[in-house]
């Protein structure tokens, strides 16, 4: 794919092309699905960006810039209204839900158990891991409100869900790599 030129004009009036030509509003509920997409792997850059000093880093990263690839294509799933056409692209698969399983599963066992709800924080990783866990339970929520079949959405929503689940991990991960205490609910500290 070559991308000579990043402006087109063809928004400027408010409206903009999904894949497949149809021409749609830029307030449009698909467009806001993919949209989120979008600002969920942006968050999941900071992740690996925070991860540069994280002793978590060289285990998460990779797993992060796969993810990051898996978000671009449910983005294109999202965006292609026409069911033959996304039959052709790339999109989530079942085993792309597995992937982010067995990656919950390989960190998840370190970790101490809950005692409390998890405040966001716990070092700078950690914390950008809660940022992009909130965004992507937004996305979430956005994906399951698009008005289409829903068997067309049982694989998006299950790939974003178990996704917000392995950022809550990862996080905490983070948060136990790092050795930085992880702050807990308190709902007396008031």
């Amino acid at each position: 794919m070559r991308i000579d030129k990043v402006y087109t004009r063809g928004g400027d009036a408010g409206q903009t092309s999904l894949i497949g030509g149809a021409r749609v509003s830029k307030a449009s509920a698909r467009l806001e699905c993919y949209g989120t997409v979008d600002e969920v792997n942006a968050t999941i850059g900071l992740c690996v960006e925070a991860l540069v000093a994280s002793a978590a880093g060289l285990h998460l990263t990779p797993i992060l810039r796969r993810v990051q690839n898996e978000m671009f294509n449910l983005g294109c799933e999202l965006a292609t209204p026409d069911v033959e056409r996304r039959a052709k692209l790339p999109r989530i698969e079942p085993r792309h839900v597995e992937g982010l399983e067995r990656d919950i599963d390989a960190v998840n066992d370190d970790l101490p158990p809950l005692t409390s709800f998890v405040l966001p924080g716990g070092g700078p990783a950690s914390a950008a891991f809660h940022l992009a866990r909130t965004v992507c339970r937004r996305c979430e929520r956005i994906v399951v409100g698009l008005d289409v079949p829903a068997d067309e959405l049982v694989l998006p929503v299950t790939y974003l869900n178990r996704l917000s689940d392995a950022l809550f991990v990862w996080g905490r991960w983070c948060a136990f790599k790092d050795q930085r205490p992880e702050p807990l609910w308190d709902p007396k500290a008031t």
